[in-house]
């Protein structure tokens, strides 16, 4: 019985994607866990890895070709089977595990869940669709039809250098807007049989201060973004635990440490490593909440915050409680590197049960975060700074960094919330216990 993988919500909020690249062909044979295609989205591109095995008896869409999640892309089955075009309608074979059929694949909200709905017809999957004439639609990938909006730049005029004349992120190169045109403002308010008041209040803005506007159209991933930061403020209980830690033995440990190591740390690698070591101490606090119980963790992964053209990502570094700082660093370094190229994979924007958001870098010294769901809790990193700190009654210079941690209530109880920063807090003050 053959099986039809359907194209799965590879990023939350999805609705839309494109194969940007086949890794695999017609009569290979793959198993689970093997890379089937690089999918493109408006956010980045994943690569997309199968949770069946057997031959590939057919790809159902073409390359650069966009695709409603939960619309059939490919057709798996046994050797020498027969890639029948009735299964790709619902008439025969089996969905793949991998990504529910149209009607079961969850959404967060009714837009999603309307354009998860199969709209493939038998004549319609019974060939490679042909693109149809609109080429801004059909030949512009997701994420250049993003790029495109955000920068104002006109495609119109583009020739694609992409599977079918499509145009690819690389076509962009060079381009730039088209000046916006500047509306003039009048030099007197023109008549009008509406009333005096309505006809001022109406003009008053423009008149008294000349200055206009522009409207930049929300891209798919902002309306992520508001959609997932608003669900989480207003269905999960927040609460905030704040603490300076003084980190000068972390800053003096840093210089030594980046003076021999081949791959530089940050105080950022420290954070993430304090953090881990904080929840081998806390293991309570591994957790994330669920629709009947709560979740616990044996491992530490967490996401980090990673700022993008036009959003945020959080991709997920594993078992950090077993890295050494070194590795953190590299770890973190290549995930940020290629989620601002778009090359991150699907498995890491999945899991974690915590986050760190690090500002410090910009100058702010102290913060609250929003919780990501299902994570239970964000740490927020403030600047490490030089100010007045009293000692045995004495006042001399410390180095003090100020972090915010951000709990869900219904995962975290006061006390234990407190247990875990107080944990990280002695770490970050004493980094040498993080590297032996």
């Amino acid at each position: 019985m053959s099986t039809v993988v359907r194209m799965p919500e590879v990023l939350a909020g999805t609705t839309e994607a494109a194969i940007q690249t086949w890794m695999v062909a017609v009569g290979q044979k793959i198993t689970v866990g093997m890379p089937l295609a690089e999918v493109e989205t408006e956010k980045a591109n994943v690569e997309y890895a199968s949770e069946v095995e057997g031959t590939v008896l057919k790809l159902v869409v073409a390359e650069g070709e966009d695709v409603r999640v939960g619309d059939p892309i490919l057709l798996v089955g046994a050797e020498g089977e027969s890639a029948d075009n009735a299964e790709l309608n619902g008439s025969g074979g089996e969905s793949s595990p991998e990504a529910n059929p149209p009607q079961a694949v969850p959404a967060e909200d009714s837009a999603a869940s309307e354009s998860s709905v199969s709209q493939a017809s038998a004549s319609e999957t019974s060939q490679i669709p042909a693109a149809p004439a609109d080429s801004s639609r059909r030949f512009t990938s997701p994420l250049v039809r993003r790029l495109a909006k955000e920068q104002g730049l006109d495609l119109s005029d583009v020739t694609g250098s992409g599977p079918g004349g499509r145009i690819v992120r690389r076509d962009l190169e060079g381009l730039s807007a088209p000046e916006q045109a500047t509306a003039a403002v009048p030099e007197s308010a023109p008549e009008s049989s509406a009333p005096a008041t309505t006809q001022a209040a109406t003009a008053a803005p423009v008149v008294s201060t000349g200055a206009t506007t522009t409207d930049v159209p929300h891209t798919g991933m902002r309306k992520a973004i508001a959609r997932r930061l608003t669900e989480s403020k207003s269905t999960v209980p927040h609460f905030y635990l704040v603490a300076d830690c003084r980190v000068d033995r972390l800053v003096a440990l840093r210089k030594e440490v980046n003076e021999s190591a081949s791959v530089k740390v940050s105080i950022n690698d420290f954070v993430l490593k304090a953090s881990a070591m904080a929840f081998v101490d806390v293991p309570d606090a591994n957790a994330t909440w669920g629709e009947s119980a709560i979740t616990r963790y044996s491992s530490v992964d967490m996401s980090v915050a990673v700022a993008i053209d036009g959003g945020l990502l959080t991709p997920v570094l594993r078992s950090v409680e077993r890295q050494t700082l070194t590795e953190i660093a590299r770890g973190v370094a290549d995930l940020a590197e290629r989620s601002k190229a778009g090359r991150i994979k699907q498995h890491e924007l999945e899991g974690g049960s915590f986050a760190v958001s690090n500002l410090g870098m910009y100058g702010v010294t102290e913060f609250s975060a929003i919780i990501n769901p299902p994570q239970s809790a964000i740490l927020a990193v403030g600047l490490a700074r030089q100010q007045p700190v009293v000692v045995d009654g004495a006042i001399e210079v410390g180095t003090i960094m100020t972090v915010t941690l951000s709990a869900d209530h219904r995962v975290l109880d006061g006390a234990l919330a407190a247990q875990w920063l107080a944990a990280f807090v002695r770490h970050i003050e004493n980094p040498l216990r993080m590297l032996v």
